[in-house]
């Protein structure tokens, strides 16, 4: 890197040990490297077999052509992103905690911005509460910084899948609409992604079928069982398919492989139509996104995400040797009940849905016990059906 980004006190921290190269320095290294292992008689005596680098897919040209170009190299997919893909049991342990204090934020949050916009009459921007989240996130235990920047959008503006709020140049948020808040965090103890979608007056009924229909594709797709070796390029159609028999669907992946306090977005794993996807299995110890949505440019969008981890599972019978695997959820956030057309929904999906507000309100609770405001909110939206 070039080191001067770093400051004295970082490369006093680094030590000796770490030494600091110029990215230009790669290119006569890897050459010299390279010619190490000719004037060693690895690759010139004929009793021995041939030795190569191994490089990843994504490797420049440039950097191939100085280890000595196609005869001396053979390019694969790095197998370090597939085993960091792979959360230990520490790093699993510390997804769940850190969703739980980051779904408690997003809690307080959601019942304040209703406070504000219903009750009191606020006028807030889409930035404003942004910050508000943030402020809220910043005050639970191990908490850094926000794993990128919140999507916090209103009425046709949450249409736009990547919308970035301006400071000073964004849209105040609309009560009579849809709101759409895409947001995460990074803790020491892991990095969270959450979407939610709202309504904090009447949505109509398309809103409400269009929700409904994205929250059956997100349990479906978390419901799953699926032998070992099966990518995310195949379960990509289970959360599309509600909105498939209705004509509709949407124009991003399913998910995207998630990060311990690292990348929120981290290769090589995701669910979704990408060519990549196929290439590599879901293996458990995965940490994935489950986002399903649907948008109408100009006037609402609709997204549900939870993480998910992939773990293995019991099955009734036995196919083979091969192991069956699934999903486990992490996310601890109500889903917006006036967004819910129940008469959309199986039994078994309402199910699903009153055992997951009742894990919610079961490990959430305990941080507003001197917060009423979010208690009501939160009882009020883990209300079986």
């Amino acid at each position: 890197m070039d080191d001067r980004k770093l400051t004295i006190e970082v490369k006093a921290h680094l030590g000796e040990e770490v030494k600091l190269r110029p990215y230009g320095a790669i290119f006569d290294d890897v050459e010299a490297l390279a010619k190490s292992l000719d004037t060693n008689g690895t690759n010139t005596e004929k009793d021995k077999p041939k030795q190569k680098f191994l490089v990843s897919t994504k490797t420049s040209w440039a950097l191939q052509q100085a280890l000595g170009g196609e005869e001396k190299v053979d390019e694969i997919r790095s197998p370090v992103g597939d085993a960091k893909a792979v959360k230990n049991e520490v790093e699993l342990a510390g997804m769940r905690a850190c969703h739980i204090r980051d779904g408690a934020a997003l809690c307080e949050f959601f019942a304040w911005l209703e406070d504000q916009l219903i009750n009191k009459g606020s006028k807030l921007d889409e930035v404003e509460a942004a910050d508000k989240l943030e402020t809220i996130r910043s005050k639970h235990e191990h908490f850094v910084g926000l794993s990128f920047d919140t999507i916090s959008s209103t009425g046709p503006n949450a249409a736009v899948i990547h919308y970035q709020p301006e400071r000073g140049n964004c849209s105040v948020i609309d009560p009579k609409a849809i709101y759409l808040c895409d947001s995460g965090a990074q803790y020491l103890d892991g990095t969270t992604d959450t979407t939610r979608t709202l309504h904090f007056g009447e949505p109509t009924k398309m809103e409400r079928e269009a929700y409904t229909l994205v929250l059956k594709g997100n349990i479906a797709l978390e419901q799953v069982k699926f032998p070992k070796g099966v990518s995310g390029f195949a379960l990509d159609t289970l959360a599309r398919q509600f909105l498939w028999a209705q004509g509709l669907d949407y124009r991003h992946g399913t998910g995207h492989g998630v990060g311990s306090f690292l990348n929120v977005h981290e290769g090589p794993i995701g669910i979704g139509t990408r060519v990549q996807y196929s290439e590599v299995p879901l293996a458990a110890g995965n940490v994935i996104s489950n986002e399903p949505g649907y948008y109408e440019d100009g006037s609402f969008g609709i997204r549900i995400e939870n993480i998910i981890m992939v773990k293995e599972v019991e099955t009734p019978h036995k196919f083979g040797d091969k192991p069956y695997l699934g999903f486990e959820h992490v996310t601890m956030v109500p889903m917006c009940r006036k967004l819910i057309d129940e008469t959309l929904l199986t039994e078994r999906e309402k199910q699903w849905l009153n055992e997951y507000h009742k894990e919610v309100f079961e490990k959430t609770k305990g941080y507003f016990e001197y917060d009423p405001l979010t208690m009501k909110w939160l009882e009020r939206e883990t209300q079986p059906y």
